[in-house]
């Protein structure tokens, strides 16, 4: 570890969050022009998946911040990977629902997270489209602003049954690649009711106490970093599937807590 890196050195999570809310404001002025642009340019990356010009921009705006702020921080961004290599790393999927995005759909949003020593600790989500933002950074309370500029705390429900339970599996075809399809099915018919939400959405609506439960396969840490914040500090668990913290498993499961043993258990 470097001089730079020791914690004495390190900025408050406060300063941190403010900086992550400054970038996220940043971001939203792009993505925000470009949302439903007809000249909007949409290419296909090596994995099949779409990025559009608005993807790339944002995310240049947010590493051009970081460079400006936290020049000795480390960045991992989805369009244009890993660069440095610190304790701390900002974690940026710069529109995540870019398919969404693409075509119209209001569904998507900026994630901007902090990790240290690849813990999640600041986590921010801005969905311009939807007039909402949330935030948190650990031991501060999650956060949601809406179209009013009304800041208010959130938290997750107090559902403690499955069968109680309102569930977002995201995608059926993500838990049928993953071979959970079969277990999906069971599980859908024990809650009381399931939908596919997507995307960064319903783990938001999980913190702020709507839906009680997100599963979702096929995720990347650039996926995930943002949301864990926020969940964990409405009071919900976020884990993988097969019960790992952290956002690099490969695969997601997030619940108010509660709910969170039992639906290990369900899917073993």
């Amino acid at each position: 570890m470097t001089d730079a890196d020791s914690p004495a050195d390190q900025p408050s999570l406060d300063d941190d969050l403010a900086l992550a809310l400054r970038l996220a404001d940043a971001a939203d002025a792009i993505s925000r022009d470009r949302f439903r642009a007809l000249d909007l340019r949409v290419e296909t990356k090596p994995d099949r998946t779409p990025v559009t010009d608005a993807d790339k921009a944002v995310e240049r705006a947010i590493r051009d911040g970081l460079a400006a702020a936290r020049p000795t921080d480390g960045i991992l961004g989805e369009e244009f990977g890993t660069e440095g290599d610190t304790r701390r790393q900002w974690i940026i999927d710069p529109i995540d629902g870019t398919a969404n995005f693409l075509r119209g759909v209001p569904v998507w949003g900026t994630l901007i997270a902090l990790a240290i020593d690849g813990v999640p600790v600041v986590g921010v989500v801005s969905a311009p489209a939807l007039a909402k933002r949330w935030w948190a950074a650990k031991g501060g309370g999650a956060w949601l602003a809406e179209a009013d500029e009304v800041v208010r705390s959130i938290r997750v429900s107090s559902v403690s049954r499955i069968e109680d339970a309102s569930l977002s599996f995201q995608s059926i075809a993500q838990w049928d690649d993953a071979g959970y399809l079969e277990k999906l099915i069971a599980l859908s018919r024990r809650v009381w009711r399931e939908r596919a939400y997507g995307d960064m959405w319903p783990y938001m609506m999980l913190a702020e106490g709507l839906i009680d439960a997100v599963g979702e396969f096929d995720v990347q840490t650039y996926d995930l970093a943002a949301l864990i914040p926020i969940v964990e500090e409405a009071g919900g668990r976020f884990t993988s599937v097969t019960g790992e913290p952290g956002p690099a498993g490969g695969s997601s499961l997030a619940t108010n807590a509660l709910l969170h043993d039992q639906l290990l258990d369900a899917l073993r």
